[in-house]
């Protein structure tokens, strides 16, 4: 692995983006900012199509010097990953004030040029609470306080975004679609829910596919031609193919998988074989969640992996509060740092950045993690 960038955290927020257009997102957002002082408000970066499979352009001002061209390299990309958000109980309160719902580590995920989270809940006040144990849904100001806290887009890819049934399940598409937040992993058809949300960040054309391996519910939450549902991971064959189809469509694609045994921090068999299928078919980078503990990274061939972030955004203190955000960055298909910002999940639920011994702990704890994933330790 090549050495792992550090960038310092005085650094975060220094690097202001020029908005390219002006979104509105509800009165809740009008004249707010969550961000460092030198960044645009939350509502002035334009956000992509909620429509999977659109090409769309992301919210950064991508201009001529930073596009790159057919004779120069291309453009170099940070990119933001971070694990499951709901808002039930104590995050339940958070959505009182959806600006301010992610809390200081906002200015941490506005500082890329692409952030993506797991949004690992129904946005529904209707439906029927399915036969699981746990059952999450939020109110539609969920879409509100992703957008301010500069979350590009959501995977719905996971076992509970049909906690509510399907007719939670297309609550929560149009509820994203109204918000006009992307999302993707889950659609009113199998088409639409393999389907990748596809935008252009500094002229690279970036698609971004998710899909879960979670068996709880499967057979009746995939979907299907006539059934809204989720991407599954077990429909192998129709998974790579939806990558591979990506691959034709753009120059970066990425995976988000929901995977893995919840409180092991190591991959399963089936995790790792599929992460070399999805490898094979040409994904740059994959980048999982679910089991609410933090797993390690590697590489796959020249595909980088990240197998589980853990929680992010979090109603209790189950498992493992070790948090935090993956910062990449990335140049062509290749992903030339990577750093982990270590966090905790606070009393209030949000995360929150640490130093010192509780830094050291949980890097420690990836660097465990990492023995037991089988993955190389640095890009060939």
């Amino acid at each position: 692995m090549p050495p792992r960038a550090h960038y310092p955290v005085r650094m975060i927020g220094t690097r202001a983006r020029a908005a390219v257009a002006v979104l509105a997102v509800g009165a809740a957002l009008a004249g707010c900012d969550t961000g460092g002082a030198d960044r645009p408000p939350a509502d002035a970066r334009p956000s992509a199509t909620t429509t999977p499979g659109a090409a769309t352009t992301a919210h950064v001002g991508a201009t001529p010097s930073a596009t790159g061209s057919a004779t120069g390299p291309p453009a170099e990309l940070r990119l933001a990953f971070a694990g499951d958000v709901h808002f039930t109980g104590r995050t339940r309160r958070l959505l009182d004030d959806p600006p301010t719902a992610f809390g200081p580590i906002t200015s941490v995920l506005r500082d890329a040029d692409l952030t993506l989270v797991n949004l690992e809940t129904a946005v529904t006040s209707g439906g029927t609470a399915q036969p699981k144990r746990y059952q999450f849904r939020a109110p539609k100001a969920a879409y509100p306080a992703l957008r301010a806290a500069g979350i590009d887009a959501v995977s719905l890819a996971n076992n509970h975004t049909l906690d509510y049934g399907r007719v939670g399940l297309l609550d929560t598409l149009d509820a994203a679609a109204a918000a006009n937040v992307p999302v993707f992993g889950a659609g009113r058809t199998a088409d639409a829910a393999y389907a990748p949300w596809l935008t252009t960040v500094r002229g690279v054309r970036v698609a971004v596919l998710g899909m879960s391996q979670v068996h709880e519910l499967a057979a009746q939450w995939k979907a299907t031609d006539t059934r809204p549902g989720i991407a599954m991971a077990f429909d192998t064959d129709r998974a790579v193919a939806a990558v591979r189809a990506a691959r034709d469509r753009a120059d970066l694609v990425i995976v988000f998988m929901h995977w893995g045994i919840e409180g092991n921090p190591c991959p399963t068999g089936e995790m790792t074989s599929f992460a070399r299928r999805l490898a094979g078919a040409g994904a740059d980078i994959v980048v999982g969640a679910h089991a609410h503990t933090l797993l390690g990274d590697g590489w796959q061939g020249r595909t980088y992996v990240h197998y589980g972030l853990g929680n992010f955004l979090w109603y209790a203190g189950s498992r493992s509060t070790d948090s935090g955000v993956l910062r990449l960055t990335v140049r062509g298909r290749a992903v030339t740092r990577t750093e982990f910002l270590p966090a905790t999940v606070s009393g209030s639920g949000q995360p929150v950045l640490v130093s010192g011994a509780a830094r050291d702990r949980i890097e420690e704890r990836v660097a465990t993690a990492r023995r037991c994933t089988g993955l190389a330790p640095k890009r060939p």
